[in-house]
């Protein structure tokens, strides 16, 4: 009788084992199609919810990568946005944040259509120091206080030459921090606005 080795048995355990596998796997074949065949729902196509409404090709503002998208409308509200299969970025899929775009406006209420977002600040918020109730402003308001604000700090702090007599024309106490919801042209302009102003702590939550 021939001895056996280790590594022999181990060869032909293998060999023993695949080969049950590839047998089992062929007599489940056919039931387990069969099955999942007889199983199979049927989905009656009734009229799409979008076939009435405007589509506008556009493209995702949450990053840099240029994901395209359909928005469908009627009149002025957005009830669906999908994936652009066209765009060579995406192909037509799209990323969690993608996919949330819909309900950054609207959501869809208990009777499954899409009303708008009560939830969503439309509004110019104001806080004041020490204060703990929130003030509604209008946008004039906001935008002339955020000049002010920023002018006056940028001129408090401004320095045109550091300790070792290099101009530097900076100031340290106002920082940017960028949004990947905002598109590249914008992020050029603000750029170039804070670059002008000596702000010289810049950065970018998507690192773009």
């Amino acid at each position: 009788m021939q001895k056996l080795s280790r590594r022999d048995f181990l060869k032909l355990l293998g060999l023993g084992t695949a080969g049950t596998a590839l047998f089992e796997a062929a007599d489940a074949a056919p039931a387990l199609a069969s099955t999942a065949e007889d199983k199979l729902p049927t989905f009656s196509l009734g009229q799409l919810k979008t076939k009435k409404a405007k589509e506008t090709a556009s493209v995702c503002a949450f990053c840099g990568c240029g994901c395209g998208l359909i928005v469908y409308s009627e009149g002025d509200r957005i009830i669906n946005i999908e994936g652009d299969p066209d765009n060579p970025n995406n192909e037509g899929s799209m990323c969690c944040k993608g996919i949330s775009l819909g309900d950054a406006n609207t959501i869809v209420d208990s009777n499954h259509k899409r009303v708008l977002n009560k939830q969503r600040v439309t509004d110019v918020l104001y806080r004041a120091p020490g204060s703990k109730e929130w003030v509604k402003k209008d946008w004039d308001w906001a935008l002339a206080e955020i000049a002010k604000r920023v002018k006056k700090t940028r001129d408090e702090t401004f320095e045109f030459k550091d300790e070792n007599g290099v101009t530097v024309n900076r100031t340290q106490a106002i920082a940017h921090l960028g949004s990947a919801s905002v598109d590249n042209e914008e992020n050029y302009i603000m750029h170039k606005l804070l670059r002008s102003l000596g702000v010289i702590n810049l950065d970018h939550h998507a690192r773009l």
